[in-house]
């Protein structure tokens, strides 16, 4: 008897690789052309180019914690991406709607670690505003995790619970 290997989602890790690569692209696009907390409009009243840092997570959440938190966020970014990893290792290649936000959440995790690895902090470059208000800067790893988790809500919840059997 011949076994047919298993057609899992682990494909979708080239999502992830592609996202890491556009995020850190980006990245040294920003460090070696933005000048630092300056405002540059990309749509005059709305988008800027700002570069900024981030030691903490999302919303500068624990920005300020002494340094410990790089390897906290670290550790805790390998441990979801590689349990996500695992996950796509069970899913079926063509269940898109469970492998796509996996593998955006891994690509942008790793994104980031690679960011407080090698410098300290994630490297933030895209500011949104309206009038005065102004939404905390991110960049494309941060983005590829929001639409992950969104991703991941969303089709959770139009997928509903499994039926009997």
């Amino acid at each position: 008897m011949v076994l047919k290997p298993a057609r899992n989602a682990l494909p979708w890790l080239l999502l992830s690789a592609l996202v890491i690569v556009l995020d850190q692209l980006s990245k040294q696009w920003v460090l070696s052309s933005l000048p630092e907390y300056t405002a540059i409009p990309v749509i005059d009243g709305f988008w800027n180019w700002y570069r900024t840092y981030n030691t903490g997570a999302a919303f500068s959440f624990l920005s300020d914690a002494g340094g410990w938190q790089k390897w906290f966020f670290s550790i805790l970014a390998f441990g979801i991406s590689g349990l996500l990893a695992v996950w796509l290792s069970r899913t079926p290649r063509g269940d898109w709607r469970t492998a796509l936000p996996f593998a955006l959440v891994i690509g942008g995790a790793i994104g980031n670690v690679i960011d407080r690895i090698v410098h300290g902090h994630v490297i933030d470059f895209v500011q949104w505003h309206w009038r005065d208000y102004y939404w905390p800067a991110f960049n494309i790893a941060d983005a590829a995790i929001v639409g992950g988790a969104i991703g991941i809500a969303l089709f959770g919840l139009i997928a509903g619970k499994p039926k009997p059997a």
